[in-house]
């Protein structure tokens, strides 16, 4: 006798089941986020369709475990491979995310028309385009496309799965992972169960073929990955695409990565021939050379390289009601802590200020070593001096106003030279052993003697 599907209620967040509905994840305090799941029965039967991947079935000793030799793909675009670790790793599953129009679709088309060039079959599903939208796109960013580059449109991963066993493709793209339905699965594409259950399938076959898969995801309002959270515990790589979109600079980042580091950054430039490699990412981020009211630069270390980029300030008297306070590229928060401990340690008053923080490019830092960039930047608009050279401010600010240290300061200060900057300002512990030619080394231990500094 057939058993019956069992109905569970899944919060969307965290993955935490539930016997019943309820309004509140009472286990990661998310509203709205239950929904209803059905789950399938499991059948009976004499071969354990369960077992884990892999010809052995017992427990084998860990240093006895062979170490495979994986020879990692080239996407072609070596900003991409950079933020994967050097390359794609055979039967491995990447999850790649982004704001509708930001250019997903165009970075993958591009890196599949080029590992179908050098690698062989490569297949593109998409279930939101057909294929004339598709060789449209291919021709404008490909120019050649080989014909070893497959484009099939289609939402049901039978279907699919059986192309693959078919084609046997070196490399497959899902464009995207919400319109695609599993008929294993009672419920309409896009939904939890649907999703789940398809990405289980494409991560059984990547693993059993050692094909690399690649998955496009939607995004939420809030910039997060639509659907179950568990999808990105399932996936060995989760990459996010983003960027402004009245500007042309690309910037993929790796939240979580199996085989690399999840600090890398790769940048790239929107064109209509495509996406542009930039290589020299900090020359593309400043704006100005020399020495402006309110003009900053500073740096954190993404990764295996430095970036460098102009943080600018504005302070004008408020005309009217409360004074504003505006940052865009740095963290609200943050910012209304510059501003307190500069009027406590600098002796400012900005309360009757209106005080606006951008950090130029449209790059999101996400680090504390450019608060003391900020806080110069606001000190030198609202003073209306400026420093005499080209320095460059890298510190974190504490709340008692001394000056903490930053990682990586040593290679932000070779990289300042190279650039031909005069000067860096830097937290006494960060301080190089040794001299560094043709740029000055000035130590700060609070942020009175930053200011100093800068105006020396």
């Amino acid at each position: 006798m057939a058993k019956k599907a069992k109905t569970v209620f899944m919060c969307t967040e965290c993955g935490n089941e539930y016997t019943a509905w309820q309004g509140q994840c009472s286990y990661c305090g998310a509203w709205n986020t239950i929904v209803e799941h059905k789950v399938a029965p499991i059948e009976e039967a004499k071969d354990d369709s369960r077992r884990r991947l892999g010809s052995e079935s017992r427990p084998v000793k860990l240093g006895k475990v062979g170490t495979r030799d994986y020879t990692r793909i080239s996407s072609g675009l070596s900003e991409l491979d950079r933020v994967l670790g050097g390359g794609i790793v055979p039967g491995s599953l990447t999850l790649i995310s982004g704001e509708p129009g930001i250019g997903k679709s165009t970075l993958i088309a591009q890196a599949a028309g080029r590992i179908a060039e050098k690698n062989g079959a490569v297949l593109y599903v998409s279930g939101e385009e057909s294929e004339e939208q598709v060789k449209m796109r291919a021709d404008r960013v490909l120019g050649s496309i080989s014909d070893s580059l497959y484009i099939y449109p289609e939402t049901n991963m039978e279907n699919i799965m059986a192309t693959c066993e078919e084609l046997k493709p070196c490399f497959l793209i899902i464009d995207s992972i919400q319109t695609m339905y599993s008929a294993s699965a009672d419920s309409v594409a896009g939904s939890l169960t649907q999703i789940r259950e398809c990405s289980g399938q494409l991560i059984r076959y990547a693993k059993n073929n050692d094909v690399p898969v690649f998955i496009v995801a939607h995004v939420t309002k809030s910039g997060e990955l639509a659907g179950p959270k568990t999808i990105e515990h399932m996936v060995d790589c989760v990459l996010s695409f983003s960027g402004e979109r009245d500007r042309d600079l690309r910037i993929v980042r790796s939240f979580k990565n199996r085989f690399g580091t999840t600090d890398e950054i790769g940048a790239f430039r929107m064109t209509a021939e495509g996406m542009i490699e930039v290589p020299d990412l900090s020359g593309s981020l400043i704006e100005s050379t020399g020495s402006e009211e309110g003009s900053v630069i500073s740096a954190v270390y993404e990764g295996s390289r430095p970036v460098f980029f102009e943080i600018q300030a504005l302070v004008t008297r408020a005309n009217v009601g409360f004074a504003r306070r505006t940052a865009i590229g740095i963290s609200q928060n943050r910012l209304n802590m510059i501003l307190a401990v500069l009027e406590k340690k600098a002796g400012i008053s900005l309360l009757d200020h209106d005080v606006y923080v951008n950090v130029v490019g449209g790059m999101n830092t996400g680090s504390t070593s450019t608060d003391l960039a900020a806080a110069l930047a606001i000190y030198s608009s609202f003073t209306g001096r400026s420093a005499r050279r080209r320095i460059v401010a890298v510190g974190e600010v504490g709340l008692t106003g001394h000056l903490r240290s930053v990682p990586n300061a040593d290679r932000i200060v070779q990289e300042a030279s190279r650039l031909g900057y005069e000067a860096v300002i830097l937290p006494e512990r960060n301080l190089p052993h040794g001299s560094q030619d043709g740029i000055a080394i000035l130590g700060a231990s609070n942020l009175s003697d930053a200011i100093r500094a800068y105006l020396s």
